[in-house]
């Protein structure tokens, strides 16, 4: 009696697998749905030449080969994102041998220009990091506003001189070591701890679009 009762139960659960089994392998997954085919991506940097990112403070850091790197061309995204680069490997989290901090390198001294007083809160906020670069750029674009409007296009030290490339010497020695370079005609040209100098920067971060970074004198990293 055990006996059939069993066999009552397992006939039917057998041919509902078998059913199931059949539905199951005929369903097909439509992968053109996930295809990027069609799509164009552009790169600035190949997996070839970027294995290996050096910063301005002359540390070298590895980069994954699975890395891809958007073209971002001259627009103010790729301003910033080429300094970032430069300056940590674009990296939030750095911090250099002099204490510099973050993706952008800052100093504790900087920050507090534009109303950050607590470094370990801005090495791990990335958008306050994003909001203080923005802040500094605008705060050194206005300190720096008439040497732009006199030597933007000029040739200083054999370097055409830009408002981008201006700027990314201020981020780097302060608005007024910059003015010291440009309105000495390149005699004085500051280089900082690792030998970074800028001349090196004028010409390595000339010609991008800053028109997007307003003057502000008071311009403060506010989240």
């Amino acid at each position: 009696m055990i006996k059939k009762k069993t066999n009552f139960f397992v006939i039917p659960l057998a041919i509902g697998a078998l059913i199931f089994l059949a539905l199951y392998s005929n369903t097909k997954v439509d992968l053109t749905n996930y295809s990027t085919e069609g799509l164009e991506i552009d790169f600035t940097v190949s997996k070839d030449i970027a294995l290996l990112a050096k910063d301005s403070k002359g540390a070298v850091s590895p980069i994954s080969n699975d890395i891809q790197f958007p073209y971002l061309g001259k627009s103010y995204v790729g301003f910033k994102e080429a300094l970032g680069f430069k300056e940590s490997g674009s990296n939030y989290f750095r911090v250099n041998t002099l204490g510099y901090l973050g993706k952008y390198q800052f100093g504790a001294e900087t920050l507090k220009l534009i109303g950050i007083y607590n470094p370990n809160q801005f090495l791990y906020n990335p958008e306050l990091q994003e909001k203080a670069f923005l802040a500094n750029a605008e705060r050194n674009k206005w300190i720096l506003r008439k040497d732009i409007n006199r030597f933007v296009g000029k040739t200083i030290g054999g370097v055409n001189v830009t408002e981008s490339g201006i700027l990314a010497a201020a981020h780097l020695a302060g608005p007024g070591s910059v003015k010291k370079y440009l309105r000495s005609y390149g005699s004085n040209n500051f280089k900082d701890a690792y030998g970074t100098s800028i001349r090196h920067y004028l010409k390595k971060f000339s010609g991008y679009d800053t028109s997007h970074i307003v003057p502000n004198k008071k311009a403060k990293a506010v989240l």
